[in-house]
């Protein structure tokens, strides 16, 4: 590779090769962690809509109910 005779710059050097190597793997494990973020929030996300479905099913049912009521009494009289 590179003829380096001073042993003060083989020590500095290898640790800048090594680290050069291990960076991709470095942002990789940054990557999969962002990734099981996205994935925490797309499921709060999906569970907030589920919600938000069956809250308005609830006051779709309770305005059909109250309908139903209203037309009984209109019957009776």
């Amino acid at each position: 590779m590179f003829n380096i005779k001073s042993k003060k710059m083989t020590l500095p050097l290898s640790l800048c090769v090594i680290s050069m190597l291990l960076s991709p793997t470095l942002s990789y494990a940054a990557s999969s962690e962002t990734g099981s973020i996205a994935a925490n929030q797309a499921a709060d996300q999906k569970a907030a809509l589920a919600k938000k479905a069956a809250d308005r099913q609830k006051v779709a049912e309770e305005k059909q109910k109250a309908a139903e009521e209203e037309k009984a009494k209109t019957d009776e009289k």
